[in-house]
């Protein structure tokens, strides 16, 4: 199949550039330095690929994720970095599973669950998950006293990741990561789960990264620190023109927008409303012309997706199922 034979939008992935990224950060972060964030791709097939280049351990969002991921003979060490309050299916997969616990509430779930294994999760300085650092030891007793192995502690710097300046967000991470080890004084373990795509390089403080957008980037994170190139783009067909603009086939349906406009090469983007993007190219387009439409934000584009085109050149070389989207 060729790329001209795709029904827009389309979800592609020049494989090359794939291929180049995973090289990069195993070599930055081999074997277990790495727990690939699968949130970012929500596709087993690209996991496998992940594990083929020595990065095993896998990080989750969803129990979806989990599943899928045990389902494909990749369970040999799954974390959801997530709470929950049911983890009944957590307990039933066959798989290594550990789950993030930040109250009571959620120490009870997993043992309740049949989770064997846990990691407090601890609120480093972004307002989402994760008990104050201070409490901690607190949260570990109490899964200690209901028979749960404590591995360790994680937190998510993720307030840092929008900073572009390096020295910023070295000195910003460096701020979290004193929150997490003081906490990890208080609850033991082996496990100290931290990071992301753009703190991968200079987190020197945790055991583990849990980077994800790295394998297949967007433009949002592009960084001039970041080795990492975009790699997919979502196809999009122009369906109308109309003199100093056109418009074509791909909208806030198809493409994640919290982190700002997509991008089209030679082209301003106007605005995106629901199937579609207006733009204004610097040189003339026709009815029919294939545009590539980046993202800014890879996680919820793959989402809206049900398959990845992997390509080389203007040839479709394989097609991946986005299995692991939904809940």
């Amino acid at each position: 199949m060729k790329l001209t034979e795709l029904t827009t939008p389309a979800l592609v992935v020049d494989s090359a550039i794939l291929d180049e990224n995973l090289r990069i950060m195993t070599k930055a972060l081999p074997g277990e330095r790495l727990r690939p964030h699968v949130k970012a791709h929500k596709c087993s097939a690209l996991a496998r690929r992940q594990a083929e280049a020595g990065h095993k351990t896998f990080c989750c969002a969803t129990l979806r994720e989990m599943e899928g991921l045990a389902r494909a003979g990749l369970g040999h060490d799954l974390m959801l970095a997530n709470e929950v309050v049911d983890a009944r299916r957590l307990g039933a997969l066959d798989a290594r599973v550990t789950v993030a616990v930040d109250s009571p509430e959620t120490v009870a779930a997993a043992a309740d669950g049949g989770v064997r294994e846990v990691v407090v999760d601890i609120n480093i300085g972004l307002p989402r998950c994760g008990c104050p650092p201070d409490q901690a030891g607190r949260i570990a007793d109490l899964a200690r006293g209901r028979g749960l192995e404590v591995r360790g502690v994680m937190g998510y710097e993720g307030h840092v990741m929008g900073q572009a300046d390096p020295a910023e967000r070295a000195a910003l991470t460096e701020k979290a990561m004193e929150l997490l080890l003081g906490a990890h004084a208080q609850t033991g373990g082996d496990v100290i789960s931290a990071g992301g795509t753009c703190t991968y390089a200079i987190n020197a403080w945790a055991t583990e990264i849990q980077a994800g957008t790295y394998a297949l980037m967007d433009t949002a994170y592009t960084y001039e620190d970041m080795p990492f190139r975009p790699a997919f783009w979502v196809l999009a067909t122009v369906i109308s023109v109309s003199g100093a603009y056109a418009v074509a086939n791909a909208g806030l349906k198809s493409l994640g927008m919290d982190h700002g406009n997509p991008t089209i090469d030679g082209a301003k983007v106007w605005f995106c409303s629901d199937e579609h993007i207006t733009f204004a190219p610097e040189q003339p387009v026709k009815v029919g012309e294939r545009v590539r439409v980046w993202p800014a934000h890879v996680d919820p584009t793959i989402a809206y997706h049900e398959r990845l085109h992997l390509t080389d050149g203007e040839d479709v070389t394989d097609v991946w199922e986005v299995d692991l989207r939904g809940w």
